[in-house]
């Protein structure tokens, strides 16, 4: 038997005392307990956060655009409409383009590689590489096979009329949000609300699913305009010609509708298209019509006779004594551009007579005069809804001095919009009552409100009726197989607080005077060819256009069609103010 040496005996295992196991397995127990625990928690309570941080590898939520509404003319004629179209976008982590792909992608979006590459490098989850481009274009880039390229469906605004209709419907911007116009001013109407969709992304970047629709797109709607596009076209067509041969700086033209209120046409030169993105300076943007104010001139004076015939201080038939065309007031001199001796009240407006005008308003107390002015809608704002326009000025009756209280009676002095102008004019077209007007169309007619008394409007029609005769300054606005009314304005400048020798020519009338349908306003801003009269420079277009509405709108002639009878050059009337 073989024994084993004292030496070499196995030696006893250390013994954990019990109370280091105890804590031992106790931290081994918590530890387990809490990642037992956090597992549950992120499992059962939290799974949102694992489950978007899985998804996140392999889906992405995209927008879905909404459908912008139409603008529509009366008729429904398109004045602006969203054409289909493609976008480019990708996830930047994913994009992965060789430098010949990317070379090729630039050429076909026109940049450059470099600007592609910043546009990436810039964004964090999402990119869009390129906007509204065609599908063609679309189905070009991704046929290059760049890793995290991907398309979606857009849609972009287009405008049938051009520079047409420019200033009237405006312009979109970046995600079709209204930025001009009609656009701007109903954005919350036309836009729709977007959706979104979520799609599954596979290991290059690529959309190659879609899960589900997250919320669906929620469509603009139409909008129908006062507008009737034949008329927009005439207005523009004449403006712009008369803009061209009279080398002037702008032009406005503004049609109303007296029965109901609508505007159906609104011009202005210069213009700009929509339709481009480069579309020139801001100043080709302005809508001159609404945001522009200009003293009006002459084209005012039938408020002061209005104010005074109401305020029964004078008869159509009361002689005024105009002294030769000459008038001082306070030290200060005011002329007629033609010397007359006694005219009565209708002479006054036929003739344009500044001295005449002045010695009938300071027959009132400045506040009657205010008042009617202030009632005719000047130095409030026309409440179109158009963005951008303005009241004008008409300071209060108490800051009037008897010289300003002369010159405001023949439009110096006050400035308005040609909106302005044109409205207040159906106070003479209808009984006596300023209409509320619209860009957008009405069920049909609408009641004004009470300015001036019924036989007030009535005289002061039959002297605008006389300013178009021979012996007014008017002739040229007469139509053939109409009778027509309205008054010119000549009118300098104020720049800088100083009267210039730049001028403002404008003509305002309704026809037919037998029964009134349109008030048309035009407006010429710093005529410089061979004249620079309201009668010759605005009235012409507004025989034009009015002409050319009033048939088309099948309105009934008042007059024989050989009506029309033009003075001699030397003989006719000229004012100035």
């Amino acid at each position: 038997m073989t024994r084993t040496s004292p030496s070499r005996a196995a030696k006893p295992a250390p013994v954990l005392p019990r109370s280091r196991a105890t804590v031992a397995f106790a931290l081994l127990g918590v530890a387990f307990a809490v990642l037992a625990g956090r597992a549950l928690y992120l499992q059962v309570v939290d799974n949102d956060f694992l489950q978007q941080r899985g998804a996140a590898r392999y889906s992405r939520a995209i927008e879905v655009a909404a459908h912008r509404g139409r603008i529509l003319d009366r008729f429904g004629s398109p004045l602006a409409i969203s054409t289909p179209v493609k976008s480019l976008w990708a996830f930047p982590a994913q994009f992965d383009a060789t430098p010949a792909q990317l070379a090729s992608l630039a050429r076909i979006l026109a940049t450059t590689p470099q600007a592609l590459k910043k546009r990436v490098a810039s964004a964090d989850d999402f990119v869009y590489l390129a906007k509204e481009v065609s599908p063609e274009t679309s189905e070009r880039a991704l046929a290059l096979g760049i890793h995290g390229l991907n398309d979606e469906n857009a849609y972009r605004r287009y405008y049938p009329g051009g520079e047409v209709t420019a200033h009237i419907v405006g312009f979109t911007g970046d995600r079709d949000v209204g930025q001009e116009g009609m656009e701007l001013s109903q954005q919350a109407w036309l836009a729709g609300v977007p959706g979104s969709r979520r799609v599954i992304v596979n290991r290059r970047g690529d959309a190659v699913e879609d899960v589900a629709s997250i919320r669906a797109p929620q469509e603009g709607r139409d909008l129908a305009l006062a507008i009737d596009s034949r008329l927009q076209y005439v207005a523009y067509r004449e403006l712009k010609a008369a803009v061209e041969a009279n080398k002037a700086r702008a032009g406005g033209l503004v049609m109303i509708d007296v029965k109901t209120g609508e505007i159906l046409a609104l011009a202005n030169m210069p213009t700009y298209n929509p339709n481009s993105r480069e579309r020139g300076a801001r100043d080709r943007m302005r809508n001159r019509a609404l945001t522009d104010v200009f003293e009006p001139g002459s084209t005012l004076k039938p408020f002061t006779i209005a104010a005074a015939l109401d305020a029964g201080k004078v008869r159509p038939d009361t002689p005024i004594d105009t002294n030769g065309g000459v008038m001082t007031i306070g030290g200060r001199t005011i002329h007629d551009a033609h010397r007359e001796g006694t005219l009565t009240v209708e002479q006054v407006i036929q003739k344009s007579s500044n001295i005449g005008a002045a010695r009938i308003a300071l027959q009132l107390p400045a506040t009657t005069m205010w008042q009617t002015l202030s009632e005719a809608g000047f130095g409030a704002l026309p409440r179109t809804g158009f963005p951008g326009e303005v009241s004008g000025r008409l300071r209060p009756a108490k800051t009037w001095k008897p010289i300003e209280q002369a010159t405001i009676s023949y439009g110096h002095g006050i400035s308005v919009t040609l909106v302005q102008l044109a409205r207040a004019y159906t106070i003479f077209a209808t009984d006596g009552e300023l209409k509320p007007i619209t860009m957008l169309k009405t069920d049909g007619a609408v009641a004004g409100v009470p300015v001036v008394k019924p036989k007030t409007a009535a005289e002061v029609r039959h002297m605008l009726e006389m300013v178009t005769q021979p012996g007014g300054t008017a002739p040229r606005a007469q139509i053939a197989g109409y009778r027509v009314a309205g008054k010119t304005g000549t009118a300098h400048k104020l720049q800088g607080g100083v009267y210039t020798d730049k001028y403002v020519a404008s003509f305002v009338g309704f026809a037919p005077v037998s029964n009134p349908r349109l008030v048309v306003a035009v407006m010429i801003d710093e005529p410089e060819a061979s004249s620079y009269y309201g009668g010759d420079v605005a009235a012409p277009v507004f025989s034009a256009v009015m002409g050319g509405a009033l048939r088309m709108l099948g309105v009934p002639t008042d007059a024989p069609v050989g009506n029309v009878v033009l003075p001699p050059e030397d003989q006719r009337v000229r004012e100035e103010t």
